[in-house]
């Protein structure tokens, strides 16, 4: 049996000397405590004006698979990655102008070069994304997409193939610059480019800093 103890001054009779603890309820647990916060967070966001959990891209799923599912609300706790259409498979037509100021064109031999011509139909050209970051270039006059040999020299081919796929890079200086993406000269990149006459030079005598290889795709007009 348990001896009564008179409480000492300051202390909780319940506690005192001689007696037994008394038993506290069990602290809630973190997931419960996730739970309540991220509750308290949709209620929040709901009445903002934010997207409920069974709006677009929640489908009735759970909370957070709806989050993951990349709703676009302005309280989701993650920052969704911008889309730009030109890395979507759209299609542009546009005309491609060097740094040293000349329009690429393919001619039906399969000829490259650079024209001053501004509206010559050759240089105009359809812009097609392949995948994320990555283009095939074609002659709308005469259908031939833009290739690059093993050795780097730009030609007109007839089929699309994998010489025929460019990475598109937008620089610093606003203009782009186009490398293949299936060749290579000693792990470097090699470069769609003009020279100062409007000559195509090899892939692997141009770097992405040279003007030769910076193009600006211009709307036609």
């Amino acid at each position: 049996m348990c001896k009564w103890m008179p409480p000492i001054a300051g202390l909780r009779p319940d506690l005192a000397v001689g007696t037994a603890p008394a038993v506290l309820p069990p602290l809630p647990s973190a997931a419960s405590v996730c739970l309540a916060c991220f509750t308290l967070l949709l209620v929040a966001g709901t009445a903002l004006g934010g997207c409920p959990p069974g709006g677009a891209g929640g489908g009735g799923r759970e909370p957070l698979r709806a989050l993951a599912g990349g709703t676009n609300c302005s309280w989701t706790l993650e920052r969704h990655t911008r889309s730009y259409n030109h890395l979507e498979g759209d299609v542009r037509l546009r005309r491609l102008y060097s740094a040293n100021k000349f329009f690429l064109c393919i001619d039906k031999t399969g000829k490259v070069d650079g024209t001053r011509r501004k509206n010559y139909a050759d240089s105009l050209m359809e812009i097609r994304s392949v995948s994320v970051g990555v283009v095939a270039i074609k002659s709308v006059s005469t259908g031939l997409y833009l290739a690059m040999s093993k050795k780097g020299t730009l030609f007109g081919s007839v089929k699309y193939s994998p010489s025929c796929k460019f990475k598109e890079r937008i620089e610093e200086n606003g203009y782009n610059t186009y490398a293949s993406l299936r060749w290579k000269h000693g792990g470097r990149q090699m470069f769609v480019s003009l020279n100062g006459r409007g000559k195509p030079r090899r892939g692997h005598k141009a770097r992405r800093r040279h003007p030769s290889t910076h193009f600006l795709p211009m709307l036609p007009s």
